[in-house]
């Protein structure tokens, strides 16, 4: 693969909120956290622009309100912001998609010239998903860190249930079947990047 020298890491809701197990249940990929941290230092390294996005929940009882400790980035993102030779946005949103937050993440990489991006953070289903999918459909390419994100178990209509794992994974194909985005793992992108 070819990473482009302006390529736009997004780093999706990686939040201290959602450490809190008795809230979310059991998660996936125990990795997820170091090899975040990897691409985050990769793109930095390389002067490639890093987006920090920080989802502001509007539920009450959500570990991600904001004002509550949870809504905070986890410590090894916070220490990594602004730390890199490249440009660098944080925005934040109450939705799924980091394109529907503030400041606009469209507009900022239209500014910059960006056209590829990866996705990288939390949950693989959830928001990592929405902004990878939109990502897609408005014309960029998109790189989908699979190892660098992680997901819940989850309940659905009639009584249906998926763990983590199993969620994770058709994530991965949805997206990379549907040619939303190329799955890849963490240590193919910082490889590439550093060609």
């Amino acid at each position: 693969m070819d990473i482009a020298e302006n390529a736009a890491l997004v780093v999706v809701d990686v939040q201290r909120g959602f450490e809190e197990e008795g809230y979310w249940g059991p998660r996936n990929n125990p990795s997820a956290d170091r090899n975040i941290a990897g691409l985050i230092d990769a793109w930095q390294a390389g002067g490639r622009p890093v987006v920090f996005v920080r989802h502001d929940s509007p539920k009450p009882d959500s570990p991600l309100r904001v004002g509550y400790p949870g809504n905070d980035f986890k410590p090894y993102v916070e220490e990594r912001r602004g730390k890199g030779g490249g440009p660098e946005l944080f925005l934040t949103k109450s939705v799924n998609s980091a394109f529907y937050g503030t400041p606009d993440l469209g507009a900022w990489l239209s500014a910059g010239g960006v056209r590829q991006i990866v996705v990288a953070g939390i949950q693989t289903n959830m928001c990592a998903e929405t902004t990878a999918r939109m990502a897609g459909n408005l014309g960029y390419e998109v790189f989908f860190a699979f190892d660098a994100t992680y997901t819940f178990d989850g309940a659905g209509p009639w009584g249906w249930t998926l763990g983590a794992e199993e969620l994770a994974r058709a994530t991965a194909v949805s997206l990379h079947g549907g040619g939303f985005a190329e799955v890849v793992r963490s240590a193919e992108l910082i490889e590439a990047a550093a060609r």
